[in-house]
């Protein structure tokens, strides 16, 4: 299982992200451009010192994301986007080894052209008077149930 975040806007939610990737053994996706400049001094001022530790890879676009997961099938499965346009909700849908829990923008989300790429669309349910909970804590929601149902939490 991996994380990919679309065109990230917040370099602290990344910062925060690649740690949990560290932490808990998941790769990440960077998919630029991003709205800050992403370079190790930019993540460690974001409180990111575990990059030493973590597994990632940028990837310049959208495009160059989807022909590198298309010439790396056995890591790269479906795309399940986090979402607050889903249908149905993280908790019952059935995670597989190799998903990519795909994040999008903090501003905007994803454009319509990923939606329709992607093989599922989740939502966390949430208070419909709320917009929306952070990135970083949806993506760690997702990436946590995920974990839990394929056993892939780091052995203790």
């Amino acid at each position: 299982m991996r994380l990919a975040l679309y065109q990230p806007d917040i370099p602290q939610n990344t910062g925060t992200l690649l740690r949990l990737g560290a932490c808990l053994n998941v790769e990440l996706d960077i998919i630029e451009p991003c709205g800050f400049l992403f370079n190790e001094k930019a993540m460690r001022r974001a409180g990111m010192d575990y990059l030493e530790f973590v597994k990632y890879r940028r990837h310049n676009s959208w495009a160059d994301f989807l022909a590198y997961r298309e010439t790396h099938k056995e890591e790269y499965g479906r795309l399940v986007l986090m979402t607050t346009k889903g249908a149905q909700a993280y908790t019952d849908f059935k995670f597989l080894p190799n998903d990519i829990i795909l994040m999008g923008r903090e501003s905007a989300g994803v454009p319509d052209n990923v939606h329709q790429t992607v093989d599922a669309r989740l939502l966390i349910p949430m208070n419909p008077e709320a917009r929306s909970i952070n990135m970083a804590i949806s993506a760690a929601m997702a990436l946590s149930e995920g974990l839990r149902q394929i056993n892939g939490f780091p052995k203790i």
